[in-house]
């Protein structure tokens, strides 16, 4: 697969709440030597139902291929994927900083301000910081803060995000499948 054809996709993975499913969906990225860049799961919106984010840089045909076989999986109610301009994503980062840098160069607390981050603790060993907003912005505040060599620990989530439609696009599919078992009967 060539490098420039990749693009960063999201999948959002709906199943019912049982055990082995995650091993079951993220063995699908594996056998198509596809890595997961991110994976977040928790319940939905759908009682009963579970989400899982993942994001993974593929092109197309594969992502595709990926949801199909992720789609079969008896305990997945739906899956579809996504760029980023189809959904409201949103990240958290946290920053440990060393206090005493911290307190020396007044410029590194200027550029938690200028990111809009908040200090959530500080005491005489560390500082720590908060962000939350997309994946590019929470990177960019840590390298900014890298090159004051403050940085003792760092860490982000996983993606989370919803679709842009007014429902979650499980919800149609569920209502449909509803409709379908009483017309049956």
């Amino acid at each position: 697969m060539e490098e420039n054809k990749k693009k960063l996709y999201t999948l959002l993975v709906y199943s019912e709440n049982v055990a082995g499913i995650l091993n079951q969906v993220t063995a699908v990225f594996t056998r198509r030597q596809v890595n997961i860049e991110s994976l977040n799961v928790s319940a939905s919106s759908i009682p009963g139902v579970h989400k899982y984010t993942i994001t993974a840089w593929s092109d197309e045909d594969q992502i595709q291929k990926i949801v199909r076989q992720i789609e079969k999986k008896i305990d997945v109610v739906k899956a579809n994927y996504f760029t980023d301009d189809q959904l409201f994503i949103r990240e958290s980062g946290l920053y440990k900083l060393s206090t005493p840098m911290v307190m020396e160069n007044p410029e590194i607390s200027r550029t938690v301000r200028r990111f809009q981050a908040s200090i959530i603790e500080v005491n005489p060993t560390y500082v720590i910081v908060q962000m939350h907003g997309v994946t590019e912005d929470i990177i960019s505040l840590y390298r900014a803060l890298d090159t004051f060599g403050c940085v003792l620990q760092y860490t982000r989530s996983g993606r989370i995000a919803v679709t842009r439609g007014k429902q979650e696009q499980v919800s149609e599919f569920l209502e449909q499948r509803e409709k379908e078992t009483v017309q049956k009967i």
